[in-house]
């Protein structure tokens, strides 16, 4: 893992899913053990956790290898990212670090951090619009506009998208298969 990579994931899911929870359950005087949890919340939280790490991983991952990049904004992807999940759903990483919060909420009993992930989805409601879309805009073009038209933003399409041929008839670049990874 490159030093740039690893300074994102400390930093950004880091700082929302690990540093703010923890800040507002030692604000709150709340403490940092699980709560007695019934087994639905148990198994909810658990269910949240491996599902929001999965996909974290998962996207983090697609980003290095794929776009030649990290989700910082100091180390943006070189190349659009149209590949499994992003197929489907345009912030899957803001829905990894929702089900992260999601479980910590449970499997602390806590409506403080429920609160804020209310908040953290608040913002980031209002950042891609605003800031993240234009500057992708930007820097990929139509085939960002093309990629925006037909994946929504939070709510995932049922089937994957994928983007049109080229003209040439290869697939365009945002529509690669992923590297071989074979040892």
């Amino acid at each position: 893992m490159s030093w740039s990579l690893f300074k994102t994931i400390l930093i950004l899911p880091g700082t929302a899913v690990v540093l703010v929870p923890a800040a507002i359950l030692w604000a709150t005087g709340s403490d940092l053990s699980l709560a007695p949890l019934n087994r639905i919340t148990l198994w909810l939280g658990l269910l949240f956790a491996l599902a929001g790490l999965a996909m974290a991983v998962w996207t983090v991952r697609l980003f290095s290898k794929l776009g030649k990049g990290t989700p910082a904004p100091w180390d943006p992807p070189r190349k659009l990212v149209v590949h499994g999940p992003y197929r489907h759903v345009r912030n899957p990483m803001i829905t990894s670090v929702l089900a992260m919060l999601t479980a910590e909420a449970l499997l602390l009993e806590s409506w403080a951090v429920a609160s804020w992930m209310v908040l953290f989805f608040a913002i980031n409601s209002i950042y891609f619009p605003l800031s993240e879309e234009r500057g992708l805009e930007r820097r990929f073009g139509e085939e960002y506009r093309l990629y925006k038209a037909n994946v929504p933003r939070w709510i995932p399409r049922l089937t994957p998208w994928s983007p049109p041929k080229s003209e040439d008839g290869g697939r365009s670049r945002a529509d690669a298969p992923p590297p071989s990874t074979k040892d």
